[in-house]
């Protein structure tokens, strides 16, 4: 078997926006019972585009790591919540291959077994961390500029902010155009380059990934469209 990885990004009818939030409580007990789901985070996100501290309520997300594509599959036609998100107002998914990157999340290192992919096309890439309590207004005052300028970047396809509770485990997930465009930002942004050296120097974090994938196969909608669609092949 050969594992993969999933990312799914799930916007609910104004009405149920209580129940979403509600189940990311509940729905982690179903997903401890699905075949083929070797780890898993269920996640809130922010509000548009907007990688700061925010939180959209109608709006969750699902990245998670299987034992083989069947397993996906298996879920995503199975499933009482997969059956749900198809109900909602909007929802996105990705499959994904490793392509690198570092750190842990929650002790394990999702990109482990990870079936090799290539960084010749789109790269889809994680971020997160959880920031230590006594940096946390020091990180709040430095995202905004870092969003500023990332939405300024070349290549830049799509990206959410993600989170979970407790507060200060933040992240983001986004779409690029190429690695090429991924590591422009990451080198040549000067407020990104400052806060990743500050971040450093006063030990922000207890903990971060870093993570790049190959996007491989997409469908559904995020925000109106789905961003990969004339961007791999059918």
């Amino acid at each position: 078997m050969t594992r993969i990885a999933s990312f799914h990004l799930v916007r609910e009818r104004p009405w149920r926006a209580p129940l979403a939030m509600a189940r990311l409580g509940t729905d982690r007990l179903r997903l401890r019972r699905v075949d083929g789901l070797v780890f898993w985070r269920l996640l809130g996100t922010g509000r548009g585009d907007d990688t700061g501290p925010s939180a959209d309520a109608r709006r969750t997300a699902l990245f998670a790591v299987w034992d083989d594509e069947a397993d996906l599959d298996r879920f995503l036609v199975e499933s009482p919540i997969a059956r749900r998100w198809a109900r909602g107002d909007e929802d996105w998914h990705v499959r994904l291959r490793g392509v690198g990157g570092h750190g842990t999340w929650r002790g394990v290192d999702p990109l482990a077994g990870l079936e090799p992919g290539s960084s010749d096309g789109p790269v889809a890439i994680i971020t997160r961390a959880d920031v230590r309590r006594r940096s946390w207004r020091a990180f709040r005052s430095a995202g905004r500029p870092v969003n500023d300028e990332l939405h300024r970047a070349e290549g830049l396809l799509a990206v959410v902010g993600i989170g979970e509770a407790p507060v200060g485990r933040l992240g983001t997930f986004s779409l690029w155009r190429s690695m090429a465009d991924a590591r422009r930002f990451a080198t040549a942004m000067p407020e990104h380059r400052a806060v990743v050296a500050r971040t450093r120097r006063e030990d922000w974090y207890g903990e971060e990934l870093f993570a790049r994938f190959e996007p491989y196969g997409s469908s559904g909608s995020w925000s109106g469209r789905d961003p990969l669609a004339s961007r791999l092949a059918p």
